[in-house]
């Protein structure tokens, strides 16, 4: 009974709107329903917060030229990506339906309002935030990573206070402490950082008390002769030629990472963090300003020669050559198309030195990979990629920009400053490229749907 009731009211309601739409037509003329734009009547009018009404190609237009988030009339901003409103879309299409048709093929037939339309709901899509997954986030804007980073930031920066209130690790590395001062036990310490190799000979350096002012006098000779006897020639070749190196420097050259920043603060900082975004950059900065010091030893590890396949990581690095063609052929393939591999490739290399900040350079190696193919898949999607050029320009420009910048102020910037970014940027990195890469699959998922 109650169902018939329902049908037989909607039925009446339905006879009331018909009857009632002619009769409203009468009263109603187009120009109670102008856009205040182009002062003709409204197609697809696109209500804003402040509640005025636009043709929304009309809007569109707006947008384009102004890049303004703001009423056309009344100059207020509005919020979210505007849509179009039904209701009064309906009433006007049934009210004056010829005119109407006959705006829309005028409006088809305009490149530029097509143009227009396009972009406008190309940044609309790009405001439409994940709704499948809103559940998990934090409704502040927070989040599971924002936690853990917030956590780790702090126990980071009340670690890197210690050590540098206390001066601890400074003061350790020999790459500060002139070679004329070592005592025997950092000689030994010196040899063991050339690789396991050395290890074997540790023992005939503490027979003989070899300080840093002894060690200064020796030569291959005497590496050869008792009571030192290296017999094998590749690794008294690297002591002798590491031995070059402390003689000309009168310090300890850098073997590993740490003592690489120890003498190189800034570049280290700057390296890490255009590697992160521009390691087509960082690597042609090595190879027109670090040369030899840096560049070499990079393209012999990730392009190595037949015969340095299987040697161990610092005699292979021994004089080293200009790379062959057979090195720079491979080496510029990845340049090009996987940068990024690059340096997963080096770190690899260096597993035995640095355990775990290898593995964290590996990952977030592989995340940034993933990044730039979502970036150059937006820009597909998009039918962007003619825009490239000028992408490419803009953002080498970005970052000459930001090197000068470092390069002025660095004399200004203190060294607890260095190490908090220096540790963020590496340790850190990998954690926020996690959650750019769970949003991008997102936001994949979102435009699939």
């Amino acid at each position: 009974m109650e169902e018939d009731e329902t049908l037989q009211g909607e039925k009446e309601r339905a006879e009331v709107e018909t009857r009632a739409t002619p009769e409203m037509g009468q009263h109603l003329s187009v120009s109670e329903f102008l856009c205040h734009c182009c002062y003709d009547i409204l197609v697809n009018p696109t209500t804003l917060s402040c509640g005025h009404s636009f043709c929304r190609h009309c809007l569109a237009l707006w947008w384009v030229s102004s890049k303004k988030n703001e009423c056309p009339e009344c100059r207020e901003k509005w919020e979210g990506f505007p849509k179009v409103n039904i209701l009064l879309r309906d009433i006007i299409e049934k009210l004056f339906s010829d005119a109407i048709e006959q705006r829309k093929e005028d409006i088809q037939q305009n490149s530029d309002v097509a143009r227009s339309l396009a972009t406008f709901q190309k940044y609309g899509n790009d405001q439409i935030p994940t709704i499948p997954n809103t559940g998990r986030i934090n409704p502040r804007g927070g989040g599971f990573f924002s936690g853990v980073l917030t956590a780790l930031t702090c126990v980071a920066v009340i670690l890197l206070g210690y050590h540098w209130s206390s001066r601890e690790f400074e003061e350790d590395h020999l790459v500060h402490k002139p070679v004329a001062k070592w005592t025997a036990e950092e000689v030994i310490l010196w040899l063991e950082q050339l690789g396991p190799w050395a290890s074997h000979y540790k023992e005939r350096f503490l027979l003989e008390k070899v300080n840093g002012r002894l060690l200064l006098t020796l030569t291959e000779e005497d590496f050869i002769k008792e009571p030192f006897s290296i017999e094998n020639s590749n690794h008294r070749k690297a002591i002798v030629a590491e031995l070059e190196c402390v003689k000309t420097l009168g310090v300890k050259p850098p073997q590993n990472l740490w003592e690489y920043k120890a003498v190189n603060p800034g570049k280290s900082l700057f390296l890490l963090y255009a590697l992160k975004s521009s390691p087509r950059l960082s690597m042609l900065y090595l190879y027109l300003f670090d040369y030899t010091e840096a560049f070499l030893p990079f393209i012999h590890t990730i392009c190595p020669t037949q015969e340095y396949k299987y040697e161990d990581i610092v005699t292979k690095l021994v004089d080293l050559n200009n790379p062959s063609w057979k090195q720079w052929k491979e080496f510029i393939v990845k340049y090009f198309f996987l940068p990024y591999q690059l340096i997963a490739e080096f770190a690899w290399d260096w597993l035995d030195v640095h355990y775990w900040t290898s593995r964290f350079i590996i990952v977030n190696a592989m995340l940034l990979s993933v990044l730039e193919v979502f970036s150059f898949w937006r820009l597909w999607s998009r039918r962007e990629l003619k825009t490239v050029p000028y992408r490419m320009w803009k953002h080498f420009w970005k970052v000459s920009t930001q090197g000068l910048f470092v390069a002025i102020f660095w004399p200004f910037i203190p060294q607890f400053v260095c190490n908090c970014l220096f540790y963020w940027a590496l340790y850190f990195n990998p954690i926020i490229n996690i959650d750019l890469v769970v949003k991008e699959v997102r936001r994949l998922e979102t435009q699939v749907q």
